[in-house]
């Protein structure tokens, strides 16, 4: 795994030790990922749900994300994710906390506490944590912002999410990359 472009462009990543422990995100589909929202990634806030070793949310803030939390449960994944902000030298606009996505979703939403403009969701396969966590995280996007999932490519997720709708759903062989956005705000505060 390597950054693809931005500040940190080529640099490997660690990753997590163990054969099943993380299923990283390809080149190829972290490739398309980005390449659909290339330029509107500079200056939002972002947050790597399931961050494994790190890789989206660490290519988000080397192609200009303002900051990123990375959400894990795994004491070895946060590690993987300390190491390789550091050796991208960006550290400084991380955050990295041991804690379970859907929880943190679903404080941060109910409290109103956490807004991003920018949200990444790859939570391990097989599991019901995306429909889970797809509703909790859209609450807590900014007006305009982005949600991106990544998926097995049979997975069927809603088009709306209240005023989150899909714009776009990519497919890369046996993974699908759904790009979500919140609508914008107008000039009195409500969406449009």
């Amino acid at each position: 795994m390597r950054i693809i472009t931005g500040s940190a462009r080529g640099a490997a990543l660690f990753t997590v030790p163990g054969p099943d422990v993380v299923r990283p995100t390809t080149q190829r589909v972290k490739e398309a990922m980005f390449s659909a929202v290339q330029f509107e990634i500079a200056g939002r806030r972002a947050l790597d749900a399931f961050a494994g070793s790190g890789q989206l949310g660490i290519e988000a803030l080397s192609r200009g994300a303002a900051s990123c939390v990375f959400l894990d449960r795994d004491p070895a994944a946060l590690e993987a994710v300390r190491k390789n902000l550091e050796k991208t030298r960006l550290a400084g606009c991380a955050k990295v906390r041991q804690a379970d996505a859907l929880a943190f979703l679903r404080d941060s939403s109910r409290q109103n506490r956490d807004s991003f403009g920018l949200i990444f969701l790859d939570p391990p396969y097989g599991s019901d944590l995306l429909k889970q966590t797809l509703p909790l995280a859209s609450a807590c996007l900014t007006p305009g912002g982005l949600l991106l999932c990544e998926a097995p490519a049979q997975a069927a997720l809603p088009e709306t999410i209240g005023d989150v709708a899909l714009r776009r759903a990519y497919r890369h062989g046996k993974t699908c990359v759904f790009v979500f956005q919140r609508a914008e705000a107008d000039g009195n505060g409500e969406h449009a």
